[in-house]
């Protein structure tokens, strides 16, 4: 079953309480993104001004250069997810087992050019691997469709992860998306641009209900 998690990009905390307050009525699991200047070019929320509502899930996209200088302060916010990228360059083996140890999911991200079998001791380790389509540290991008065949690749590693996409998620691609294998489709452009945000998250959620036909 694949479902719409709405994102959320916020450069300010009025922004993020803005952005829960839109989404309130919709959902109870939410996809924050945290940046560091560095490994994205845009400064997003230091981990500790990050929140939620009680009883939602979160999933935490952390684009950092140094994972090891955000783990312990993600972990203490008690996500459902976190996830960092393989092109850091650095070991995430021990701080997966870091984060799992807590009881939180550990996910990896992987960019456009990166292939899994470069990164398949990572991909064996995680509980979800986030293919990532979009402009990082920005909403919006391309959902390049031919990054669907990395789910083919990624399963071939590891059969029962999950998969997410990020990155240019609209109505008319999140079936083609769920087709391709995706289980947890990102909105944040779709939804941050839209006027009417409850119709547009109800047209993206009878998209990815919808049964196929040929």
């Amino acid at each position: 079953m694949s479902i719409i998690v709405p994102s959320i990009m916020a450069t300010t905390p009025d922004q993020l309480k803005a952005s829960v307050e839109k989404f309130q009525p919709l959902v109870t699991h939410i996809h924050l993104d945290v940046s560091d200047g560095q490994f994205a070019s845009t400064t997003l929320l230091a981990p500790e001004q990050l929140w939620w509502p009680r009883g939602w899930m979160a999933d935490i996209h952390a684009m950092v250069k140094n994972p090891i200088d955000y783990v312990d302060r993600l972990i203490a916010l008690k996500p459902d997810l976190i996830i960092f990228h393989a092109e850091t360059g650095v070991d995430l083996l021990p701080i997966f087992d870091r984060i799992k140890h807590a009881g939180i999911r550990a996910g990896i991200a992987l960019l456009k050019p990166t292939v899994p079998s470069d990164v398949a001791g990572f991909i064996n380790a995680a509980d979800h691997v986030l293919v990532f389509s979009g402009d990082l540290g920005h909403y919006g991008g391309t959902a390049s469709l031919m990054q669907l065949e990395k789910i083919r690749l990624i399963r071939a590693i590891n059969p029962k992860v999950e998969i997410g996409w990020d990155g240019g998620v609209a109505i008319d691609n999140v079936f083609t998306l769920t087709q391709g294998g995706v289980n947890i489709l990102n909105a944040g452009g779709v939804l941050d641009k839209a006027i009417n945000v409850s119709g547009v998250y109800a047209e993206l959620t009878k998209e990815i209900t919808k049964q196929g036909v040929i």
